[in-house]
């Protein structure tokens, strides 16, 4: 596999492991082994064969430079500040070639980037999502202003250089956050979202719903998840911090009823729709708090037999674990993308009378620092 070199790599942060691909995961493995291995072993960590360009989801900002250019690129990690990139090694190449397009149609159109400090100039950031097996775009341009002049005209040009476009949306934001995103919406093409297929589920995205962004691995993360799982057809489960209902979803053809809690009210409404789209009766979700959630059944008397937890890099606070004892189901799947808070958790675990039966790492984010795990917990036998 040739690998190639970013010459960007000191200065824009995203990447931060310099060393070829077998090398990565050689630091993955040791860095897995050496914090998890106390609980169980540690599997092999699965990698790609193809660890480029592997982001579906692109996010670029603007700004014009001293000669009066429009000129695009990566947030710096850590700053604010924007560093002019093209052709990312980790980015989908069709979305840098659309980002290339708008920058020109910027400079056509007279339309600027937003200046932060003079409150001057229209675009925030350009964010794009592609369905990987659908082969779907969609092109989400952030603006300070609501008004965007010539907007269907621009959005026509834009569409004519790139017809694999399916849908453009144009959202407004105040917050002076970079690469946030406003409440107001509007749809200027398409449907306002892509549709794309995950481990033989079709699942809706839109430009503010969360959807992993390394769709290989996605799948591979998934039916891992699924398979530590052992379901059974007369299991209940509990799918915690569902977002749009991904892992439940997939999981309803092996089990008898699946319950999503996501505090998320848009998720929970695109979570309803991905599973009407699928023919999916056996689920339901609900808008709450996923500790707060399993406080409630358990006080209730009521029973679920495997949890699916995927929480953010931080982990899951303590009311949450504790929440999960209170529940005691037999198996307990953890998937996490932050190994530090993966083996903090796991001690508090452990603590509630749950053991680690297998680990396996999964290598998401190829050259970076990140490590994916999936973690199968039993309930210990009194």
């Amino acid at each position: 596999m040739a690998e190639n070199k970013c010459r960007l790599f000191k200065r824009c942060g995203g990447c931060q492991l310099e060393m070829s691909y077998p090398e990565q995961l050689e630091w993955k493995q040791d860095k897995c082994e050496r914090m998890l291995s106390k609980f169980c072993k540690v599997e092999k960590i699965i990698g790609m064969k193809n660890p480029y360009n592997y982001r579906n989801k692109v996010q670029h900002g603007f700004y014009t430079n001293p000669k009066r250019q429009i000129i695009s690129g990566i947030y710096q990690s850590n700053s604010g500040k924007i560093i002019p990139c093209e052709n990312c090694n980790l980015e989908d190449l069709q979305a840098d070639k659309i980002i290339s397009t708008i920058r020109i149609l910027m400079r056509n159109f007279k339309i600027f980037p937003y200046n932060p400090n003079t409150g001057k100039g229209l675009v925030r950031h350009v964010m794009i999502r592609k369905g990987f097996n659908s082969g779907q775009y969609l092109v989400c341009i952030v603006t300070s202003k609501r008004e965007f002049p010539s907007k269907k005209h621009f959005v026509n040009e834009l569409k004519k250089a790139h017809p694999y476009i399916t849908t453009v949306v144009v959202n407004n934001c105040d917050n002076p956050m970079p690469l946030t995103m406003g409440d107001r919406e509007t749809v200027v093409l398409g449907k306002g979202y892509i549709e794309d297929t995950l481990c033989g589920k079709k699942f809706r995205i839109s430009a503010k719903s969360f959807y992993q962004v390394n769709p290989v691995q996605t799948e591979v993360l998934y039916k891992t998840a699924v398979e530590f799982a052992q379901l059974k057809s007369t299991d209940r489960v509990l799918d915690c911090y569902c977002g749009t209902g991904t892992i439940g979803i997939i999981a309803s053809d092996f089990c008898g009823e699946v319950v999503g809690v996501e505090l998320n009210e848009k998720a929970v409404e695109d979570a309803r729709k991905n599973a009407e789209n699928n023919g999916v009766k056996n689920i339901t979700f609900t808008k709450n708090d996923s500790g707060k959630f399993m406080e409630q059944l358990a006080q209730s008397g009521e029973k679920c037999d495997v949890v699916f937890t995927d929480p953010p890099r931080t982990g899951s606070d303590k009311r949450f674990l504790e929440s999960l004892g209170k529940l005691s189901p037999e198996r307990v799947v953890y998937i996490s993308c932050g190994i530090e808070s993966l083996e903090r958790d796991l001690k508090i675990l452990k603590k509630l009378g749950y053991n680690a039966e297998k680990i396996q790492p999964v290598d998401m984010f190829p050259h970076t620092k990140h490590v994916e795990c999936v973690v199968l917990m039993s309930k210990v036998q009194k």
